[in-house]
């Protein structure tokens, strides 16, 4: 921007700029605070993706957390996907990270879609807390985490959040809780039930999900 008011006449420095980004509450997109930060001495499981074909329905489940930007301030989003039919089976909004919420979304979408065999994350401290382990080893569900500082093992769910971010909140920066919950209700509704997959062959996700393992 600089550079460009330079070229337009304008006699400004970058730190020029900068203030008057500030006085006018703008600022680039970018990655915010890392939300897959470990804490020492919790659950640490392998990764059980590499090389795998999933070939059903509720064969394997991926979750994550990523930060929403609003109008003014944030929240966290948090969604459960199904790597086999790009299904989201749960996702909820919260403006805290504890481990409790994710432990609570996991059970919602347990109680209506049923256990997968698999569950992958990241190694972030939500995904090794006591609580959530003993959920998923209580169904039965083996645990997959990504490896240390490799986001390609959750590459599925890292392009939803992408498609998430450019199609809809970058467009749509609410203005509070409610209007961001209402917003992304309907994009999951559409992602769901009315998208067209090309990696699906042109299905959609509900299409998949619905299949007979």
């Amino acid at each position: 921007m600089t550079e460009w008011l330079k070229e337009e006449g304008y006699d400004v420095n970058r730190k020029r700029v900068q203030k008057l980004y500030r006085l006018m509450g703008l600022e680039a997109i970018y990655p915010k605070p890392d939300l897959s930060k470990p804490e020492a001495g919790k659950y640490k499981y392998p990764y059980l993706l590499r090389g795998r074909h999933i070939g059903r329905p509720n064969e394997v489940w991926a979750i994550d957390i990523t930060y929403i930007p609003m109008a003014k301030g944030f929240m966290y989003l948090a969604a459960i996907l199904d790597l086999h039919s790009r299904y989201v089976v749960g996702w909820s909004v919260s403006n805290t990270m504890e481990a409790d919420w994710i432990v609570q979304l996991v059970r919602d979408a347990i109680g209506r879609h049923g256990a997968p065999g698999i569950f992958n994350s990241d190694q972030g401290s939500q995904f090794t807390s006591e609580d959530y382990i003993n959920l998923l080893k209580s169904n039965n569900i083996q645990i997959s985490m990504d490896g240390k500082g490799r986001a390609t093992d959750n590459i599925f769910i890292e392009r939803l959040w992408r498609s998430l971010k450019y199609e809809y909140v970058y467009l749509n920066p609410s203005d509070d809780g409610l209007a961001l919950y209402q917003g992304l209700k309907e994009w999951f509704r559409f992602y769901n039930h009315e998208r067209h997959h090309q990696t699906l062959g042109y299905r959609k996700p509900i299409q998949l999900y619905l299949q007979a393992a």
